[in-house]
């Protein structure tokens, strides 16, 4: 997995709001977010916050641990307009995924290549497929890998490797 970045810089890995959760869940979040430099953006933010706390699984996530997040990126209509013209499936995606695509594709316009993407849901594998950004993807299990962690509780199937694995090349046969 890619984390040292070009030029010194530290590579930015972007997470949606289902790694932040499942990441708390499993007590790999502190690990993580010590060991790299985690960042998203406010509907994911958001997201995280809302919750059903009468909902069976439901994980309560603190402004304690969103405070460890390196930076939460703000996104207006502009950027979801940009990212929805060049990839007209945007508006099949959740709010929080179509927002973090939409900073990604900022970033990839600007020439910023020192950025990879957690976000384990099929619409944003999909998604990355399409824009060319398969080899940007990384399971959350690839995270907890590359900072020597051990969850807590196991990972869902779909946050390892092996899922991502299975399902970008799919993707990329066309299935």
């Amino acid at each position: 997995m890619p984390v040292p970045g070009a030029g010194g810089k530290a590579t930015v890995v972007l997470v949606d709001t289902n790694v932040v959760i499942e990441a708390i869940r499993t007590r790999c979040w502190n690990a993580v977010t010590g060991g790299l430099r985690v960042e998203t953006v406010a509907e994911c933010r958001d997201e995280a916050r809302r919750g059903d706390r009468h909902r069976p699984g439901y994980v309560a996530v603190a402004d304690e641990d969103l405070g460890r997040l390196a930076t939460v990126h703000p996104v207006d209509d502009l950027e979801r307009a940009m990212f929805g013209l060049g990839y007209p499936e945007a508006q099949n995606m959740d709010a929080g995924e179509r927002d973090l695509f939409a900073h990604a594709y900022g970033r990839a316009a600007r020439g910023d290549d020192v950025w990879i993407l957690c976000s384990p849901e099929k619409a944003s594998v999909r998604a990355a497929v399409a824009l060319g950004w398969h080899d940007r993807l990384v399971s959350l299990g690839g995270l907890v890998s590359a900072v020597g962690a051990r969850p807590g509780v196991p990972l869902a199937e779909h946050f390892g490797e092996r899922w991502l694995s299975d399902f970008r090349t799919a993707c990329l046969l066309g299935r």
